[in-house]
C-alpha cells in the first residue's frame, strides 16, 4: 500500500479549469486499485500556524502498490486531459509514504 499527499497550489483565476481536470482525474484513480481518502480545501480559519504558502486543496490518496500508481499516471484518457492540469496547477508538493 502507498499513500500520496498532495498540496495543491492553483493560478489564480484557473480554479474553473482544476476542477475540470479532477472530474477526470479523481474517478481514474479507482480503475488503478486506488482510492482518494481525503480531498480538503482549507480557509483561513482551518490554519493554525504554518511556514509554507497555503494550497488550494490538500489530497490524500492510497494505491494498492506502486505499478498501480505508475499505471494511473499513464492512463491514456487522463493524458488527454493533462493540458488542463498544466494551464490550472502552479505547482504540487507531493509526499509518498508506505
Amino acid at each position: 500500500m502507498i499513500f500520496i499527499t498532495q498540496f495543491i497550489y492553483v493560478f489564480e483565476g484557473k480554479e474553473e479549469v482544476f476542477h475540470q481536470f479532477e472530474a477526470i482525474a479523481i474517478p481514474t484513480i479507482l480503475k488503478y486499485n486506488g482510492q482518494l481518502l481525503l480531498r480538503v480545501r482549507p480557509d483561513e480559519k482551518s490554519y493554525i500556524e504554518g511556514n509554507i504558502e497555503k494550497p488550494y486543496e490538500i489530497h490524500l490518496v492510497e494505491f494498492a502498490s506502486e505499478e498501480d500508481f505508475e499505471n494511473f499516471k499513464q492512463d491514456e484518457e487522463r493524458k488527454k486531459f493533462l493540458h488542463l492540469k498544466e494551464q490550472s496547477i502552479k505547482s504540487v508538493l507531493s509526499i509518498k509514504g508506505t
